[in-house]
């Protein structure tokens, strides 16, 4: 399945801005994060078509994911 990938601060450190790919179909959103090397503690946010959305939903093909890093400052 094809989804679109958007990163943010950090998580584009080394990678990428905004990317589709490819992915094994019935993957959840926990193992996409897995398979682009962020650990799940890392994550802050999650988008996915524009809504918040647990690490154990499936996705389908065309949804755009973003993801948003823990953030920290005063």
């Amino acid at each position: 399945m094809n989804l679109t990938i958007q990163l943010f601060a950090t998580f584009r450190n080394n990678r990428f801005k905004e990317a589709q790919m490819q992915f094994a179909d019935a993957i959840t959103l926990g193992q996409v994060i897995a398979e682009l090397e962020i650990t799940i503690g890392e994550v802050g946010m999650v988008l996915v078509n524009g809504r918040h959305a647990p690490m154990d939903q499936e996705l389908s093909d065309g949804q755009l994911v973003a993801l948003f890093p823990m953030l920290s400052g005063g």
